[in-house]
């Protein structure tokens, strides 16, 4: 039994202790937070995360690609006749019915409005631009449903980006994005 705990008081060499534990944390600490501030990204890494892309002049039926995070991103200023056919399309007949849209719920279904950039910007369409078979480029308004056509295996993707045919086993996924102003979009 020490004397503190026979008197109920602290005594000196429980201050010392307390004392000595927390210089040796703070010591540890002070030692270890250089190993640990290392490991964050340096501030060009940073300045790629995100990227601004001014869509001003896509006029609808026009696309453009861009790279992001070293993957080529596809944004498209749909038409109304490829809206209307992208919407007519029922969901049990796609392959895919997730809408992989990184700005909404995952248990999202697949439907036009869901993979476009939402109520009132329904004819932009951002997507990275990756096959989900194998990593290819699908080539843009080419195959059997007017979106994107992966000509190495032969996946056919609608004018939503989602997986039609061929042996790709998802829809094109959406990126986290949004609109800074009516002709600037935010990707990531």
């Amino acid at each position: 039994m020490t004397q503190s705990e026979g008197a109920g008081e602290p005594t000196r060499r429980d201050f010392l202790y307390i004392a000595t534990g927390m210089a040796g944390v703070v010591g540890a600490g002070s030692f270890a937070w250089p190993f640990i501030d290392q490991m964050r990204p340096d501030a060009s890494t940073l300045a790629v995360s995100s990227i601004e892309v001014n869509v001003e002049s896509l006029e609808p039926g026009m696309s453009l690609t861009v790279k992001w995070r070293g993957k080529p991103v596809f944004i498209r200023n749909r038409t109304e006749a490829e809206i209307e056919e992208a919407r007519a399309v029922a969901l049990a007949d796609l392959k895919d019915p997730a809408a992989r849209n990184a700005n909404i719920s995952a248990a999202a279904e697949a439907t036009d409005l869901d993979r476009s950039a939402g109520e009132g910007k329904e004819n932009w369409l951002v997507m990275i631009g990756v096959c989900t078979h194998l990593g290819c480029i699908p080539l843009g308004q080419a195959g059997e449903f007017g979106g994107w056509f992966c000509p190495c295996h032969g996946s056919h993707y609608d004018t939503a980006g989602r997986i039609r045919k061929g042996p790709a086993p998802e829809n094109l996924p959406v990126p986290v994005f949004s609109f800074v102003s009516d002709s600037v979009i935010k990707i990531g």
